[in-house]
């Protein structure tokens, strides 16, 4: 186990964040997060492990998780969509307010709910991009939607695969996250 991972086990997490319950049907255990997030990816709802593995995240990775899911899936994106995964990855590279809010303005400005809106969204919903874990459950609930929608773009007999490599992605993520914040980074 990392030893600076944010939540240890999958109680921490759902006593931080009260609206995953809510969002899943599994129930928490005391289960060291990461192999809490590998069952869920073998249960019978495997999509709750991007369910989990979008509120494990920081504000910030959790977004850049979500441009990364979405950016594998380019081919089933639209044009929208491409605009707003690089107005995101803009925020990423340099998390100024302008950013965030012209990420934000774009995507509310169009009637359209598609995977990269989400991702958009999440941007605005991730508060002071300076602080430490700068994130409401509003950020994990749109990176979560955003990636389950780019998901379902992708050929049922393709679906789980893909649905793995964005979960370890997650995972590893993670693991580079407790990395961070075990050394003071």
């Amino acid at each position: 186990m990392v030893n600076g991972l944010r939540f240890k086990t999958a109680i921490d997490l759902f006593t931080a964040y009260p609206a995953a319950s809510q969002d899943m049907i599994a129930a928490p255990n005391d289960q060291p997060s990461l192999e809490f997030c590998r069952a869920l990816l073998a249960s019978k709802v495997p999509e709750e492990a991007i369910t989990f593995c979008a509120y494990l995240l920081p504000g910030r990775a959790a977004i850049w998780w979500g441009h990364e899911c979405l950016s594998q899936l380019s081919e089933l994106l639209e044009e929208q969509d491409h605009r707003l995964l690089a107005l995101v990855h803009d925020w990423i590279s340099e998390p100024l307010e302008y950013r965030y809010h012209v990420a934000l303005d774009e995507a509310t400005a169009t009637d359209q709910q598609s995977p990269a809106v989400w991702i958009a969204l999440a941007t605005g919903r991730s508060g002071d991009s300076t602080a430490a874990y700068p994130r409401t459950p509003l950020t994990a609930r749109a990176v979560n939607a955003g990636i389950l929608a780019g998901l379902a773009r992708v050929a049922i007999a393709d679906r789980l695969s893909v649905l793995t490599a964005f979960v370890e992605m997650g995972i590893q993520l993670a693991e580079i996250e407790s990395l961070n914040v075990s050394s003071g980074v």
